[in-house]
């Protein structure tokens, strides 16, 4: 009973997290869009008051007040660099995007094989609740990496699968997370070895 309740929760965890990672991060993106947008509104009136403010201190002190102009002008030219770069700049949003992003950053981007991985595991962990077609993923799987010529070593795949979910997944990840994951991953490069 032990054994079944804790499986019941890891594949819970696993189907939910999965739900999240894929179908809605980008309502996070949205949301987090919009917290950005409000936040820089109310930076910009916090950002010209403190400007007037500092003006004022530089007038009274008998300073130069073109070092608060200039101060107001560097805070522009900043504000819109920054702006320059967020809109040049793409986000993953899905987990195959933040996979191939966190492989590349992690020294794995010249790895063809975990592109192989990348493309069947969401059958896999579709069926995670299900042991026969979870082997019938991973036998399918063998069949495509036995073509492959080059070293696999899955233990990469997992490093860069867990930087992904947790970077699509930031508010619910937390150990149960790690673990249901790690489980799954467990389990599949298990059968994948007994395969290859």
């Amino acid at each position: 009973i032990y054994i079944r309740r804790e499986y019941a929760v890891r594949i819970r965890i696993i189907n939910k997290s999965w739900r999240t990672a894929n179908n809605k991060a980008a309502d996070f993106m949205d949301q987090g869009e919009e917290g950005a947008a409000e936040g820089a509104e109310g930076g910009e009136g916090d950002a010209g008051d403190k400007a007037g403010e500092a003006e004022k201190a530089a007038i009274e002190k008998g300073a130069d007040a073109g070092a608060g102009a200039k101060k107001s002008n560097e805070e522009a030219r900043a504000s819109g660099e920054a702006s320059n770069k967020n809109s040049n700049m793409k986000v993953p949003t899905t987990f195959n995007e933040m996979f191939m992003f966190n492989g590349a950053v992690m020294g794995f981007g010249s790895s063809g094989w975990m592109q192989l991985i990348l493309e069947q595991f969401d059958n896999m962990v579709m069926n995670v609740a299900n042991s026969y077609r979870l082997q019938e993923e991973c036998d399918v799987l063998s069949l495509v990496l036995a073509k492959y010529r080059g070293t696999i070593n899955l233990t990469e795949f997992k490093a860069v699968m867990l930087a992904s979910l947790r970077s699509l997944v930031p508010k619910d990840w937390d150990g149960d997370h790690e673990v249901a994951w790690g489980w799954l991953w467990e389990n599949v490069e298990r059968m994948l070895k007994n395969l290859l």
